[in-house]
């Protein structure tokens, strides 16, 4: 595993922010050589801690305009009905992340639809005829005023 030290610290904070930057670039604001520079990404990606890079999309230009967290329970505390929930969110494109969560629900989902409308259709067709799923709170995102995903 790489050490995570103040340089790597630096790096891992300017990459996270736009990781298409030049390693000219990131080396002088880290304070490296380009070499140098290169050296520690490299051995960051090798190590895991760098896991890839992402494209940040704007979702009114993608036609999404309506996200929630939606809070999940489910009727049997089994693995094979985690995995089967798990599964079946897998062939859902609306479903953008999943978490499995401790406390009064199993599961936290983010749901990107375009409109109130589709968040409907796949609350009730998709959603709610999921076996096991005996409870769905939504949380509608009226505003996202710090939003660190990559």
């Amino acid at each position: 595993m790489a050490k995570i030290d103040h340089i790597n610290q630096q790096i891992l904070r300017e990459l996270s922010q736009d990781g298409r930057i030049s390693n000219l670039d990131l080396a002088d604001r880290v304070g490296l050589s380009p070499s140098a520079c290169l050296r520690r990404v490299q051995e960051l990606e090798r190590s895991g801690v760098i896991s890839g890079y992402r494209a940040v999309l704007n979702p009114s230009e993608i036609g999404v305009g309506f996200v929630a967290y939606i809070g999940v329970g489910l009727g049997e505390h089994t693995k094979a009905a985690q995995e089967g929930f798990e599964r079946a969110l897998q062939r859902v494109p609306e479903v953008v992340e999943c978490h499995n969560i401790t406390g009064t629900i199993e599961y936290l989902l983010r749901v990107e639809c375009a409109d109130l409308s589709s968040y409907k259709t796949f609350h009730t067709e998709v959603l709610g005829t999921l076996p096991h799923v005996t409870s769905i709170t939504s949380y509608v995102v009226m505003d996202s005023p710090k939003d660190m995903r990559a």
